[in-house]
């Protein structure tokens, strides 16, 4: 699940990524103060999502594998929410968000006529 090269939907994908990024590093002291986690488990969960979420904003313009690290980047923002109930919330907003401006590139990707 791709959008061709040059949709300009990738750039806001991209940035989607990229707020995610600032969404993990904000969940991480949410679950030390909220929901009582510790730091270890905090910072390696939240931290993961971050640098998955990294790697998946670089690697969008090349292909199909920054495509498949943005959808699991939602995955995994939704599965936060299993260590911190607000991130349930949050994770399936920006999911929603992905599919939504996945679903207008594919129609913009429709709309161009091929040469």
């Amino acid at each position: 699940m791709t959008l061709p090269p040059g949709n300009p939907m990738i750039r806001v994908l991209q940035v989607f990524l990229l707020l995610d990024v600032i969404v993990f590093a904000l969940v991480i002291p949410g679950m030390i103060q909220v929901s009582d986690r510790s730091v270890l488990v905090s910072a390696l969960s939240g931290g993961g999502a971050i640098v998955l979420a990294l790697a998946a904003a670089a690697t969008m313009r090349r292909g199909s594998v920054g495509f498949a690290l943005g959808w699991l980047t939602q995955v995994v923002g939704i599965a936060l929410g299993l260590l911190t109930p607000f991130q349930l919330i949050t994770g399936a907003v920006f999911a929603v968000l992905w599919v939504t401006t996945f679903v207008l590139g594919k129609r913009l990707a429709a709309a161009q006529p091929t040469p």
